[in-house]
């Protein structure tokens, strides 16, 4: 198993890295956490985990190890596969997902796209029991929000768009998205932060 990986970030695009190790240059399917701490031409650290399907050899990558324990034991549920692992962890951060599983919040799990109700209900009932306790059951999450990481002012429009778009949006509702949170990007151009207060708005539209 690879378990992380360091090296110059070559590239970066909207879900995606690409990691220079060593001369090879390794593309990471990223969290919206794990990429908002990555610069090209900077050196960069992700957690990975590998997944080996008989076609494929796709490398995922993670903020941190919590992120990576968390994407493992999403897919330990019937129909969650690694996108859709994935995809959870671009709307919620692992304690949001603890704390719905341990609650029973199955509207926070069908803002996730490609998570409908009775999805959501077959995720909470399969993972009931296996996962960690949240850090906090009252008031507002730690982690709920990641760390500001600031990204040039009018960059962040283009990722978030991008991002919705890979998530499963249409072009138009992603850009629709990105307007309705605008406003937010005043005081932080955080993409992650940008990102999951647009999958908010678009889950309530």
């Amino acid at each position: 198993m690879i378990a992380f990986l360091t090296g110059r970030v070559a590239a970066r695009g909207a879900g995606s890295a690409v990691i220079d190790v060593g001369g090879v240059g390794m593309s990471v399917q990223c969290t919206p956490a794990a990429l908002s701490a990555l610069r090209v031409g900077e050196e960069g650290t992700v957690s990975t985990s590998l997944v080996v399907r008989e076609d494929s050899m796709t490398l995922f990558g993670f903020c941190d190890d919590d992120e990576r324990h968390m994407f493992e034991q999403l897919q330990t549920a019937s129909g969650v596969g690694p996108r859709l692992a994935l995809s959870m962890l671009a709307a919620h951060t692992p304690d949001g997902l603890r704390q719905a599983v341990a609650t029973e919040d199955t509207a926070a799990l069908t803002r996730v796209p490609g998570i409908g109700k009775k999805g959501a209900q077959r995720i909470v009932l399969e993972l009931r029991g296996k996962l960690e306790a949240p850090v906090a059951t009252d008031g507002a999450l730690p982690g709920t929000e990641a760390p500001e990481s600031p990204t040039p002012d009018g960059a962040w429009r283009g990722q978030v768009v991008s991002g919705l778009i890979n998530l499963g949006w249409s072009a138009k509702d992603a850009e629709q998205a990105a307007t309705a949170v605008a406003a937010e990007a005043e005081e932080t151009t955080d993409v992650t932060v940008l990102l999951r207060s647009a999958l908010r708005k678009l889950s309530r539209a």
